[in-house]
C-alpha cells in the first residue's frame, strides 16, 4: 500500500474508532436515564409512604431552634432526615438493590439513603458522559464527517452552549 492510502485508512479506522464510543455513550445516557427515573419514582414512592415531600420536612436548622425556644434540657442537635421526616425510619420496607434482581427488607431509612446515593452517583455518571459525547460529536464534526449534513461551525457552535444559571 502507497502512503497516501494508509493515511486514509488510518484516519477512517481512527473516525470509525471515535465514533463506535459516541454511539456507546448515547446508549449507556439512555440507559442512565432509565435507571435515574426509576429512582426518582422509587424515592416519591417512599416520600409519599412517610408523607412528605422534598420541601415539607424542616431544616436541621429550624428544629434546633424550635427546641432551643422551648427547652433549655434538650440536646442541640436533632437530625431531621428531609425523606423520613416523622416516619419510623426503622420501620422495614423491600427494596430491589439497584443493578441486581435480589429482593431484600430493609429499615425504611437505608432503603431511601441507598437511593439517594445511587441517584448522585448517576446524575454524575450522566454530567461524565454528556460532555464525552459533546467532546467527540465535536471531534467528529472537525474531521469533517457530517459536513455534508450539518457543518462543522453549527455543530460547534450546538456543542460548547452552556446552560446560565439566573
Amino acid at each position: 500500500m502507497d502512503d497516501p492510502m494508509r493515511h486514509l485508512q488510518q484516519s477512517l479506522i481512527e473516525i470509525e474508532t471515535e465514533a463506535e464510543g459516541l454511539l456507546l455513550a448515547r446508549h449507556q445516557l439512555v440507559e442512565n436515564d432509565r435507571a435515574r427515573n426509576g429512582n426518582r419514582e422509587a424515592l416519591t414512592a417512599l416520600r409519599k409512604r412517610a408523607r412528605t415531600t422534598k420541601t415539607s420536612v424542616p431544616s436541621p436548622f429550624e428544629s434546633i431552634m424550635r427546641e432551643i425556644e422551648g427547652s433549655e434540657s434538650r440536646s442541640l442537635v436533632k437530625e431531621v432526615c428531609t425523606t423520613c421526616g416523622n416516619h419510623d425510619s426503622k420501620e422495614h420496607t423491600w427494596m430491589m438493590f439497584p443493578g441486581t434482581d435480589v429482593f431484600a427488607r430493609i429499615p425504611f431509612h437505608a432503603a431511601h439513603t441507598i437511593l439517594e446515593k445511587d441517584q448522585e452517583r448517576l446524575d454524575y455518571d450522566t454530567k461524565k458522559l454528556q460532555s464525552s459525547v459533546k467532546e467527540k460529536s465535536l471531534w467528529i464534526s472537525e474531521k469533517g464527517v457530517l459536513a455534508d449534513a450539518i457543518g462543522p461551525g453549527v455543530v460547534r457552535s450546538l456543542v460548547t452552549l452552556t446552560d446560565k444559571s439566573k
